[in-house]
Order: structure tokens, then C-alpha cells, then sequence
């Protein structure tokens, strides 16, 4: 099982460590991550973040626009990738982060995922453009996590679930004191199943706290296929 998480982290502007005790509590294989601080700062502020996360970030901050992808010890990358999203300007730079990976000892049964985290624009048209971006080259054994800026019913997001099922869809993530918008999401290719596990308990004080938005996170089990759909929050 491959735990994946998705955390718009704010630039990490609010309560860092409550951020990273969310972050903990959830316990992800993959951490998705948006809105990690910006050009120079991300190799100061996002390493220290990510141990206390108790993860691994393999740096690489060009051209990500504010992603990053964070994996558990257990977790064997196998590649590496990124990409800038184009936008108008001066609107804030965008871009995806992405990680191959299999679990350590998953055998021949489980072959590698590729995690994309993606944090798309402000303007609708750029949305619909971006998700296509995202989506060239993927298979049905990617998943793609981030904060849309739109939710079910708008272009870009349908554009991603048409291909890639959404498994965390109607969960609302902003604000984080009292969400009630869904602007953050997963989505898991065809050949992936989503598995129920025991219920993840994280303090609703840190969650309010730590980011103005809310994390998404989702089990899949690597050798099966045809994804469920399972929201958590």
C-alpha cells in the first residue's frame, strides 16, 4: 500500500510545526506538496520542513513553481522530473513536480507509480491548459495531487478526472479553519485500486493552523487495479 498526500504548505508562512505534525499524523509515503517557499528560500526553509515531516526531499527547485514532491525512507524513487506551467504576467509563477517511485521490497507484483503535484493557475483558460500539460505522457498508473484553484463541474479538474478518476473528490479543504470550498484533490489512474484503511486521526487545531488550506490524502494498493472512490481529509 502507497500512502499519497497532498498539503498546500502556504510558503510556510503559518505554524510550520503544526504543519509538520499534520503532516505526521497522516504518515505518507508520497508528500505532495504547493507553495513551498520561493527561488532561494526553498533550499533553506523546505529541508528542515521536510525532516521534521520525517520525509526526504531530493531538492531540484527550478521550474517547479512552488511544488515539491517528499517521499518516506521506505519509498524508492526511480526518476525525477519538473516542469514550469506558463502564466500570464505578473501573476505567480506555477509548475508541477514528479516522482517515480515503488515501495522497497514491493517485488515484481508492484511496478513503479509516477506522483505528479501540481498547483494550477488563477485563470480558468491557464487551468485547462496546465491540466493538459500534466496529463501528456502519463499512464494509467500515475496520480496526480495538488491544489486545482477549481473543483468538481470545472474544466480542468474534469479534464484530469476524465483520465485519471478523482479518489478524494467533494472533500473541501479551504479555509482551513472551516473549509467548505474543494480547490485540493487526488486523482489515481485506472490501474490503481484505492484500499480502506483505519481511520487517520490528525488534531483539528494543527489542521486550522497550519496552512490556510486543508491536505487530501489516499491508500492505493500498487498491484491491483480500477480505483474507488475513498475521500479523506
Amino acid at each position: 500500500m502507497l500512502r499519497v498526500m497532498s498539503y498546500n504548505v502556504h510558503d510556510l508562512l503559518d505554524d510550520r510545526a503544526a504543519a509538520a505534525r499534520v503532516v505526521r499524523a497522516v504518515a505518507p509515503d508520497v508528500l505532495c506538496l504547493q507553495e513551498v517557499p520561493r527561488r532561494l528560500t526553498t533550499e533553506l526553509r523546505l529541508p528542515p520542513f521536510a525532516r521534521d515531516c520525517r520525509l526526504v526531499w531530493r531538492r531540484g527547485r527550478l521550474g517547479t513553481g512552488g511544488t515539491a514532491v517528499l517521499t518516506a525512507p521506505r519509498v524508492v524513487v526511480h526518476d525525477v522530473r519538473r516542469a514550469r506551467l506558463r502564466v500570464r504576467f505578473p501573476d505567480r509563477t506555477r509548475g508541477y513536480a514528479a516522482a517515480t517511485v515503488s515501495l522497497a521490497g514491493g517485488g515484481l507484483c508492484a511496478p513503479p507509480v509516477t506522483v505528479v503535484s501540481v498547483h494550477l493557475g488563477l485563470r480558468p483558460s491557464e487551468r485547462w491548459r496546465h491540466a493538459g500539460v500534466v496529463l501528456g505522457g502519463l499512464d494509467g498508473r500515475a496520480v496526480v495531487a495538488g491544489d486545482l484553484n477549481e473543483g468538481p463541474g470545472d474544466a480542468a479538474y474534469d479534464r484530469i478526472a476524465a483520465l485519471h478518476p478523482a479518489v478524494t473528490a467533494g472533500v473541501a479543504t479551504y479555509p482551513a479553519h472551516r473549509p467548505t470550498v474543494v480547490l485540493d484533490a487526488i486523482f489515481a489512474g485506472r490501474d490503481l485500486r484505492v484500499v480502506s484503511t483505519a481511520a487517520v486521526v490528525v488534531d483539528e487545531r494543527d489542521l486550522a493552523t497550519g496552512s490556510d488550506h486543508r491536505p487530501v490524502w489516499v491508500d492505493l494498493d500498487l498491484a491491483g487495479t480500477g480505483p474507488r472512490q475513498l475521500a479523506r481529509s
